[in-house]
């Protein structure tokens, strides 16, 4: 059995939404480098919509106490859960009241999901704060 250390986790999972807020400005920069103001503010939309989502899900897994793996495991659906909502709620706010420049926000969306799974891939071989239990 795998025990994690909690804390490193919590740092690990809010950076994860820091860096995802870091690459929304990058990604709108670079909209607006290449396409206009209309495209920078939908690569805006776009990446705060993904950040939103993962920054709910954080907050709901994290606020609570760790009691037992029962517990820690229904904290990560239901961050999940409320991560989806929060996405597809936004997406439809988004596109039902702004006019957007679709491409630029799915790329803004896109490249925040790719600060998840480079900060997965470079924390699952390494983490020194898993240990083995028997």
């Amino acid at each position: 059995m795998l025990a994690i250390d909690l804390p490193r986790a919590r740092r690990l999972a809010f950076g994860v939404v820091l860096g995802q807020a870091a690459v929304t400005l990058i990604a709108a920069a670079a909209a607006l480098g290449l396409a206009g103001r209309a495209a920078a503010g939908s690569a805006l939309l776009g990446g705060g919509i993904a950040t939103a989502g993962s920054l709910a899900m954080v907050a709901l897994v994290f606020a609570g106490a760790a009691v037992n793996a029962q517990r820690i495991a229904a904290a990560f659906y239901a961050g999940e859960g409320v991560k989806l909502a929060v996405v597809v709620v936004l997406f439809v706010v988004v596109l039902r009241t702004v006019r957007v420049v679709p491409l630029a926000m799915l790329a803004g969306f896109a490249a925040t999901y790719l600060v998840y799974w480079i900060a997965l891939v470079g924390a699952l071989p390494s983490m020194s704060g898993t240990r083995r239990r028997s």
